[in-house]
């Protein structure tokens, strides 16, 4: 998700009149919805999209029985629409089928040769990333909204604890940052040039630390004119980007800008911050996540009294090649150039399912993109974008998805050249919710007016803990997947989506959640007896 574009606060329009006709389905069993539940819903619809006042935007929406396969109401449930951040509905589902709840990623610190009795290591000392999407201080599991617990550092320190518990004392080499698990590839296709700065559009690496991203503080100097004071946690980050703020007068607004500059430190922060105003903060993404944890795990073993020789290293593995047609050149899994029999330390993360839970309540774009890459590693032995989604058209066919109704070219819906239809989310929603790792995947998605990026909508309404659904949201676009409880009981799984709203300004997916409230209050209301 992107939040300029990205998170959904983020204002934009109110949602559009869309095109095509309208269409409620006959039941194929009788007793759950009849017409008058259907005209009368049929009708709410048709006053919200009116209400929007626009005849530009363009709607798609499925509603289907969970139970009995029903469509309960379609509108252009087979056009195309930009997902979105619906799209890690596709990679979260893929990787539990693929990798199952329980897999987790291990990141080891290694060495080629063994660590002698005095602690002396005659040789480099790897930090090996294997795609593990949390190498942060998060608290896992998720509970309500996100929380941070210690030091940015924290999985870095405890890596260098158990490394000195181990008996290190002094590298005679370099502190090595070894992300070659994957091929290298940071920014996937289709995501724009602005994307780069953000936190939400932080690059893809086999490590993942602080999810690739820095948070920057800015504080005015003592007098006007004088050159801003620029923190950042973690603190090694500080020289990845360059900053040009000076301290203005105090009746001034802060006023920072991103700019893109040549050169390996391409992220400027330029502007002014008032005399006396407090920190502005800003979220970036690392420029290089392998420096930079190679850097705080230098700072953290010296902090621990362990002698460095050597100095800084990133090791990544060749770009990921690919045919005429886009699809992946496979070849056998390439051996890590670092991976050597000598273990210092290892973390181990929590249980996939709980990583999901993150990527699908707050909408982490990294992680998706982590773990459509890991199922490509797994699957077919290659960590790339493209080999994920080979992996994930034969899911989607064992899903039973009509083929070309699905097009995605990452896995966390940046990119701006993704599409899917109504109908296909709806299938694979259904598809999942049968299958032995379907309870989990629900749990792991946003329960409307409870957590995540639905917990302030829907919140004072009958929909409020009814819904759980997965949101999405980016420029001019806006979405909401996933299933439902009516106040009658019955179950649907759904998709609304929105593309091309031309206005800006206000909340955008109110439309919407009316429509989200609606079939909550109408459809499969049970049948009253007199």
């Amino acid at each position: 998700m992107r939040p300029v574009g990205c998170l959904e606060r983020l204002a934009l329009s109110l949602a559009l009149l869309a095109f095509g006709p309208l269409v409620i389905a006959q039941a194929r069993q009788t007793p759950a919805l009849g017409k008058t539940d259907a005209a009368s819903f049929e009708r709410r619809v048709a006053a919200i999209l009116s209400a929007t006042n626009s005849e530009q935007a363009g709607w798609g929406i499925e509603i289907v029985d969970q139970d009995t396969g029903r469509i309960v109401y379609e509108r252009n449930a087979d056009h195309f629409f930009v997902p979105a951040s619906n799209a890690k509905l596709f990679t979260t589902a893929l990787a539990l089928a693929t990798l199952g709840p329980d897999y987790t990623f291990h990141t080891t610190l290694e060495s080629k040769v063994i660590l002698g009795s005095d602690g002396l290591l005659g040789g480099d000392l790897v930090l090996v990333g294997r795609g593990d999407p949390d190498l942060s201080n998060r608290k896992v599991p998720y509970a309500i909204a996100p929380e941070r617990e210690g030091i940015t550092e924290k999985v870095l320190a405890e890596i260098a604890d158990r490394a000195v518990a181990a008996g290190l004392k002094e590298v005679d080499g370099n502190i090595v940052a070894d992300d070659s698990y994957f091929p290298y590839d940071p920014y996937p296709a289709g995501w724009g040039v602005g994307d780069l700065f953000f936190r939400f559009g932080a690059p893809v690496s086999a490590i993942a630390f602080n999810d690739n991203s820095i948070s920057v503080d800015v504080l005015p100097a003592d007098r006007i004119g004088a050159a801003a004071t620029v923190l950042t946690q973690p603190a090694a980050a500080l020289d990845s980007f360059t900053s040009e703020i000076t301290t203005s007068a105090t009746d001034t607004e802060p006023d920072l800008a991103v700019v893109r500059q040549p050169g390996d430190k391409f992220i400027l922060l330029r502007g002014q911050v008032p005399l006396g105003h407090k920190a502005v903060t800003l979220d970036l993404a690392m420029v290089d996540p392998g420096t930079t944890a190679a850097l705080v795990l230098r700072q953290l073993l010296e902090m621990r009294g362990v002698r460095i020789r050597g100095g800084i290293e990133v090791r990544h593995a060749p770009p990921p090649q690919t045919s005429a047609s886009g699809e992946p050149i496979l070849s056998p899994a390439r051996k890590s150039q670092a991976e050597p029999s000598h273990m210092l330390a290892e973390h181990v993360s929590a249980p996939l399912v709980e990583i999901i839970r993150v990527t699908n309540k707050v909408s982490q774009n990294l992680h998706a993109e982590l773990l459509l890459r890991t199922v490509g590693r797994v699957a077919v032995g290659l960590g790339s974008t493209a080999a994920g989604l080979q992996v994930e058209r034969e899911f989607l066919r064992r899903a039973g998805i009509v083929e070309g109704d699905v097009l995605l070219t990452d896995g966390s819906g940046l990119a701006r050249d993704d599409l899917v239809t109504p109908r296909a989310v709806v299938a694979l929603l259904e598809y999942a919710a049968r299958q032995p790792w379907g309870p989990a995947y629900i749990s792991t998605l946003p329960v409307a007016g409870i957590d995540g990026t639905l917990q302030n909508r829907m919140a004072n309404t009958v929909a409020s803990a009814r819904i759980e659904a997965k949101t999405g949201a980016a420029e001019h676009t806006r979405g909401l997947s996933g299933y439902a409880t009516t106040v009658g009981g019955e179950r649907l799984v759904f998709a609304i989506f929105y593309n091309n709203n031309p206005q800006k300004g206000v909340e955008s997916s109110a439309s919407i959640d009316q429509i989200a409230t609606a079939m909550i209050e109408i459809l499969g209301v049970l049948p009253r007896h007199p």
